[in-house]
């Protein structure tokens, strides 16, 4: 089947998604005074309960639902939007002052001599463009801080994005793309080319309003031969190092792991000043450990990846592994079942070993893991830099108070073969290149996404090149090139590829757990549908752990 290419008119309401919708406008003016409306009904009360967060993108406004809609609120909000978005908006109204923003600029970019190459100029005189350049902050996203700014000259803001994102962009590059020029507050990838370096800090997630810009501010370049930026210039992150408790029970690392860290239900409402929502990879694992447990399934537990930590427990206490598949683990030696509650004892090692079934299994302990909570979660995210990232040997995981434990878990044997994702027609371009082929796994696989590569079929073809969108775990971003991106939690809030698909909240955990050289296909299921069966996987979820642990003998 063929996707509807998003709204033909602005104002139009789309599906993006199946827990999302996106209204795109005339211009990012319009996009901000529809954002201002829906805050106000919002701020008032007269918004439907189940919208979750609204996000600006050059010219659309994305709304996004709860994570458990409904089919019946789904449709409410898809009416109100409609009512909201068709009525006159006016102009955007002006928030706060103003202000001006200088930013010393060293040009020794990876690009200027290909930027210098592609507008038929010297390098010199790009720098010279940019340089001369009033630039105001349209809109803030992708990235924590990062200001899309407009009013390049018209050879800058010609050049298109790269072909080929970037999986790393340095801290504090300077980079113009698709009309716009920015920062990158910190290094995460890019599709923008490099054209210099700031050691100036965009953004403090300990200092309210955290982002240094906002729409409206105006700024400009200057060239400068100052130092090279360094880490403690440009820090986009809020963690005392190494995580330490005074006392009472915890878990103490001694040795991380690849890549472990801890994950919660993620952030919320946040993802307007560039904030991700982080939260577990495989939310399906993680809620499974945590009920086992007898803890609200979105509780912090520790997400492990390919190779789990090794912990010592400090005060007696219950703690449970799961993923999709076997999961070592051994406690002081010993071995000891995954997908079961184990009792522990002060003292103890416990060691998660090689992680079967998936990339990921997850390590939850009755009562929970509490460590600090920024914007709302507990979440660490490799994007933003949020959290307290990977564990370190030495940090200390306080533990909370635990309540009734459950007794089993029934986990059903994961399909052999392929992954088969269910996706929801996208706002851009078409699915049929998406779902007529198959798909492998690339080595570019983390918390932010998914590449994928066509094994045989027509590939996927994402169309014409987008402004900037907001975007939402489970977009089916397409780049030039043809090879398809799948977003997981720690995304970027805005993304400019083209977005063919998204995959169903119900296919998400599956996502999650890809590792190079899986073998992928799709296949189109309408928004309704998606909705239902992420509606009876919960259930299913739940029904899953049963019982309760005899805590005492002969109960």
């Amino acid at each position: 089947m063929t996707a509807d290419v998003g709204p033909a008119l602005p104002g139009a309401v789309v599906p993006f998604g199946d827990r999302a919708f996106l209204v795109e406008t005339t211009d990012v003016a319009g996009a901000h005074a529809l954002e201002a409306v829906l805050a106000g009904h919002l701020a008032s009360g007269t918004a439907p309960g189940s919208v979750e967060e609204i996000v600006v993108g050059f010219a659309s406004v994305l709304v996004v639902l709860d994570a458990h809609p409904d089919r019946a609120a789904a449709g409410v909000v898809a009416g109100w939007l409609e009512a909201v978005a068709g009525a006159p908006t006016g102009r955007a109204p002006v928030v706060g002052r103003r202000r001006d923003h200088v930013l010393p600029v060293v040009f020794d970019g990876a690009d200027l001599n290909d930027v210098a190459g592609m507008v038929g100029t010297t390098p010199d005189r790009v720098v010279e463009l940019l340089v001369g350049a009033d630039l105001e902050v349209a809109f803030v996203g992708f990235a924590p801080g990062f200001p899309y700014l407009t009013g390049l000259p018209s050879e800058l803001a010609a050049l298109p994005r790269r072909s080929t994102p970037r999986t790393s962009v340095p801290t504090g590059s300077v980079a113009v793309a698709a009309g716009y020029a920015s920062v990158y507050p910190r290094s995460t990838p890019g599709g923008w080319h490099l054209l210099g370096r700031t050691s100036e800090r965009l953004f403090d997630p300990d200092v309210p309003p955290h982002s240094r810009v906002a729409p409206g501010d105006r700024v400009r370049f200057v060239a400068t031969d100052a130092p090279a930026v360094t880490g403690a210039t440009v820090r986009a992150t809020s963690a005392g190092r190494p995580l330490l408790i005074a006392e009472g029970p915890c878990l103490e690392v001694l040795d991380p792991g690849l890549a472990t860290t801890v994950q919660d239900g993620g952030r919320r409402g946040v993802a307007g000043i560039g904030v991700p929502a982080a939260g577990a990879a495989d939310a399906r694992s993680a809620a499974l450990v945590n009920l086992l447990l007898g803890d609200d399934a979105s509780t912090a537990v520790l997400e492990c990846t390919a190779l789990g930590p090794t912990l010592s427990v400090v005060g007696d206490g219950h703690l449970a592994v799961s993923g999709p598949g076997a999961v070592e683990v051994t406690v002081d030696g010993r071995p000891a079942p995954d997908g079961a509650v184990l009792p522990v004892a002060d003292g103890q090692v416990v060691r998660v070993g090689r992680v079967g079934g998936g990339l990921r299994a997850y390590l939850g302990v009755a009562g929970g893991l509490v460590t600090p909570v920024l914007f709302g979660s507990r979440s660490s995210d490799v994007l933003a830099g949020l959290g307290p990232g990977p564990l370190r040997a030495g940090d200390r995981l306080a533990r909370g108070v635990a309540g009734r434990i459950r007794g089993r878990l029934d986990r059903p044997a994961r399909s052999p073969g392929g992954t088969v994702l269910r996706v929801v027609p996208g706002p851009h371009g078409t699915v049929d290149g998406l779902v007529g082929t198959e798909w492998e796994v690339g080595t570019d696989v983390d918390r932010i996404g998914v590449r994928l590569g066509p094994v045989r079929g027509p590939g996927a073809d994402g169309g014409p090149a987008r402004p900037s969108t907001p975007m939402v775990t489970g977009a089916v971003q397409v780049p030039p090139d043809g090879r398809p991106i799948i977003l997981l939690p720690d995304h970027a809030t805005v993304g400019g590829y083209p977005v063919v698909a998204c995959v169903a909240t119900v296919d998400l955990p599956l996502v999650g757990q890809l590792v190079p050289g899986d073998r992928v296909t799709f296949t189109s299921v309408d928004p309704p549908t998606a909705v239902a069966l992420a509606g009876r996987d919960r259930a299913d979820t739940t029904a899953r752990v049963t019982g309760w642990y005899p805590i005492r003998a002969g109960t």
